[in-house]
């Protein structure tokens, strides 16, 4: 059970098999992420990727030697996944609704099998062009699945143990992470003879959660208030609580199936112009800015409340990014300041998996009713794609700019999350989508009475002047 959550014996009676299957097979999608995410560095290391050598021979790059110049095409190799990503995040919404949750993760298992194939045989053919090839199509499917997952993951989840199996996306990132770079070892697969398997190996999780989802339920709620098949819904929720009364969650679906007929199909550019859900989309927004400018990606690259731990965890890391910027900068005047350094780095890492790494995936998915909810997971995945890019990319001249004290952007920018999650993210643990949604009309009418009121003085002032 993920740390810092108590489930009761209520939330165990609900942790049935099929539920357990569904989720595991799920999350599948984000080991795949991690490892993909992780599993560039063991190349790196065994053909030396920063070495001209490896941009003339290993990419098949001809280039200048210099400096900058390899820098640049080190960071687009690293960066096409995230662009991958960027990409195909805009289409998880029109995919999950057109084709269903499980169906739709069956589907986009196709790019990453193409991905790992094309990496996976990059030493018999033109190799710049498969790795590069095979990185962006991995992304495609990485965009793709970190929308479906805790879109799917969120909807079967009772509101008890939602919380707690949303961190899981989180557990399987890092162990995707951690497995790439055991196996990037270099007696293992990270050597020169190996390293084209090590890249494709993350097909055998696609092969894998291909054949699972064939045993997945669809979601009770996209079969309830997307497609109005009442007996399957049924039908779907009995096997994933198994003898639990289900009538609370039918009513549930049917107060939010009202909702969604009630309001029109909710655009990309409504979540923005609609007082109704731009509160909500900048919150989505800001929390995944904040995982991915926190600087976790840097650093691998090169419950009680879910509020509270995203709080704690950004708390945690500015104070980390401190000491890290500490540790640098006097590590030339005290050698035992590289310890210090070290620690840090493994704080800053902890800090971010207990609130910023889990939370911002499966929060957004909560923040919204079933009729926005695809078009604000759509977006907020293309912005953490976005800022995933942004940082893949510019990290390293950065670095090469600031030198010891990089993290001390990285510092400021948490200082400037950790006060917006004070004032901005709202609690959600055990409440359903409806009273989510209560909570933002509610804060948006006492802003509205609050702007009236303002307004209502200050006509009044100019009354008695005048």
């Amino acid at each position: 059970i993920p740390r810092g959550f108590h489930l009761s014996t209520q939330s165990i009676q609900h942790l049935t098999g099929t539920l357990v299957l569904s989720v595991f097979t799920a999350v599948l999608g984000f080991f795949q992420y991690g490892y993909s995410l992780g599993v560039i560095n063991a190349p790196q290391r065994a053909t030396g990727l920063h070495s001209p050598s490896l941009v003339r021979g290993a990419l098949g790059l001809v280039c200048p030697q210099g400096p900058s110049t390899l820098t640049l095409y080190w960071s687009l190799s690293v960066s096409i996944f995230a662009i991958g990503g960027m990409i195909s995040s805009f289409t998880v919404g029109w995919v999950g609704d057109k084709l269903g949750r499980v169906k739709a993760m069956l589907a986009v298992n196709v790019l990453s099998i193409i991905g790992n194939l094309l990496m996976g045989l990059a030493k018999f053919g033109p190799s710049h062009i498969l790795i590069i090839a095979g990185r962006a199509i991995t992304g495609l499917y990485c965009g793709l699945s970190s929308g479906l997952v805790p879109m799917y993951v969120g909807e079967i989840s009772p509101t008890a143990l939602r919380g707690a199996l949303g961190t899981l996306h989180q557990l399987a990132i890092v162990t995707g992470i951690l497995l790439s770079q055991v196996l990037g070892l270099d007696f293992l697969l990270g050597n020169d003879d190996m390293w084209p398997l090590l890249l494709g190996l993350s097909g055998a999780a696609a092969l894998l959660q291909f054949f699972l989802l064939l045993l997945c339920p669809e979601s009770p709620r996209y079969l309830y208030i997307k497609l109005g098949k009442v007996e399957e819904a049924k039908k779907s929720l009995k096997r994933l609580r198994g003898d639990c009364d289900p009538t609370k969650e039918i009513t549930e679906m049917e107060k939010e199936k009202q909702e969604a007929a009630s309001e029109k199909k909710v655009s990309i550019r409504k979540l923005f112009s609609s007082s109704s859900y731009r509160q909500p989309i900048i919150v989505a927004l800001m929390v995944q800015i904040s995982q991915q400018f926190s600087g976790i990606n840097a650093v691998i690259l090169y419950i009680t409340g879910r509020r509270s731990l995203f709080i704690a965890g950004l708390i945690g890391m500015l104070a980390s990014a401190v000491a890290m910027t500490v540790g640098l900068v006097l590590l030339g005047t005290f050698a035992w300041m590289s310890y210090v350094s070290m620690v840090a780095i493994f704080l800053f890492v902890i800090f971010f998996e207990v609130g910023p790494g889990p939370i911002p995936w499966f929060i957004v998915a909560e923040l919204f009713s079933q009729g926005p909810r695809p078009a604000a997971i759509a977006i907020a995945g293309f912005c953490n794609w976005t800022c995933n890019f942004i940082i893949g990319m510019c990290f390293q001249y950065i670095a090469d700019l600031c030198g010891p004290y990089v993290f001390t952007i990285f510092a400021v920018l948490l200082l400037g999350f950790i006060l917006f999650a004070h004032f901005k993210v709202p609690e959600t643990k055990g409440k359903s989508f409806e009273e989510i949604s209560a909570a933002f009309r509610r804060k948006r009418r006492s802003a509205i009475k609050g702007h009236k009121a303002a307004t209502e003085l200050e006509d009044l002032r100019g009354s008695e002047e005048a």
